[in-house]
């Protein structure tokens, strides 16, 4: 095996273009010598990857980056000098235009500053392990990320995926003349930033209630609720039983545990936190929350599926549109993964497909349609 690295930190390694056109370029960005030779070797076990660098520092990252370009940089948040946080925006705007997996420790800190990071454009996080936790249970984990962050469409798949989208948005499902009761959003990989976007579209006219999914450990959700109240607003509380849905008013599903939505009386929804499990094997998913909300406003609600690894949504998004909701999904030239939304967009559920921003011009469009008679 090559040495760990050099003793500047570094170890450059020109990629080879000739028939290289789907391996994944991969960068390693930590101040640790350890934590590089280790994540180096786990990622040289597949074959699919390949090394083009690795850096003890920022700096050194954005200099590597802007001569050996990357398709995935691995990173680490608390570095000396400028710092992960800092480097961001810069490593992001590197030639290769590079999709960030956070690599971050369990503290509070780290939480925050992880979370930042996915708010400001990182795609993905993966908690650093304490000693000893370096198993090939994580080795996997950390290799299916790189892989699903790697496989971006390439520009003249995006353009194909672009000219299909608008023949995957069935508008007919949606009902137009029906205010929903709730909105329900469900996000995985590259959705924090999504949800950001989404969210600062809604005016402080915006009065109905929100439900958030997204796939995060638990320990970070106090975190993202504090974040997710800054983006837009509004008042935002980890969802617990028994909570009542309000006029905007925003819930987050626990790390724990699923949202699942229940009629109380003639009008009041609550909930309650389920943890069953889930088809699609998310902890929390985004199933059980649309299609309760399905159940509960008998149709009359609208789901959001964001960026996201795999499928989680598909099938409570099916329920709610077979009720007569309303599914829009996020396009795939602004996810980083459009594997959630792809897979609504392509079961034909989505009434809308189209970038964060114009999601929440068509959520708050939503909200101003009159409600029907029988909820007024």
């Amino acid at each position: 095996m090559p040495p760990p690295g050099k003793p500047d930190g570094s170890d450059r390694r020109p990629f080879a273009r000739a028939g290289a056109a789907a391996v994944i370029r991969v960068m390693i960005v930590d101040d640790s010598l350890t934590v590089r030779t280790i994540f180096k070797r786990m990622v040289e076990s597949d074959p699919a990857l390949m090394i083009v660098g690795t850096a003890s520092s920022a700096e050194r990252a954005i200099a590597q980056l802007a001569a050996d370009p990357a398709d995935v940089v691995l990173l680490d948040l608390e570095m000396p000098g400028m710092g992960g946080l800092d480097a961001l925006p810069a490593i992001l705007a590197t030639p290769g235009r590079p999709q960030v997996l956070v690599v971050s420790s369990l503290t509070m800190d780290g939480a925050e500053h992880t979370l930042a990071a996915l708010q400001m454009g990182a795609a993905d996080t993966l908690l650093k392990p304490r000693p000893g936790g370096f198993t090939d249970e994580y080795r996997a984990q950390l290799l299916g990320k790189i892989r699903a962050l790697g496989s971006r469409l390439d520009d003249s798949d995006r353009l194909l995926a672009r000219l299909a989208e608008p023949s995957f948005a069935r508008p007919g499902y949606a009902r137009r003349n029906s205010r929903p009761e709730a909105i329900a959003i469900g996000a995985s990989t590259g959705g924090i930033h999504a949800l950001g976007l989404m969210l600062r579209r809604l005016g402080p006219d915006f009065d109905l209630p929100i439900l958030i999914t997204q796939h995060l450990p638990g320990s970070f959700m106090p975190v993202f609720a504090r974040q997710i109240e800054g983006a837009c607003g509004r008042p935002a509380d980890i969802a617990a039983d028994g909570l009542i849905l309000s006029p905007g008013r925003i819930l987050i599903a626990p790390g724990h545990g699923h949202i699942v939505v229940r009629r109380k009386g003639a009008s009041a929804l609550t909930i309650q936190v389920s943890t069953e499990p889930a088809a699609s094997g998310c902890m929390p998913s985004v199933d059980p929350m649309l299609t309760s909300l399905a159940e509960a406003c008998e149709g009359r609600a609208l789901g959001v599926i964001l960026s996201g690894m795999g499928r989680d949504g598909a099938l409570g998004a099916k329920d709610l549109v077979d009720a007569g909701g309303t599914i829009y999904a996020q396009d795939a030239d602004s996810s980083a993964v459009w594997g959630m939304p792809g897979a609504v967009a392509r079961a034909g559920l989505a009434s809308m497909i189209a970038p964060p921003d114009r999601l929440g011009d068509a959520v708050m469009a939503q909200a101003a349609t009159p409600a029907s008679p029988a909820l007024r």
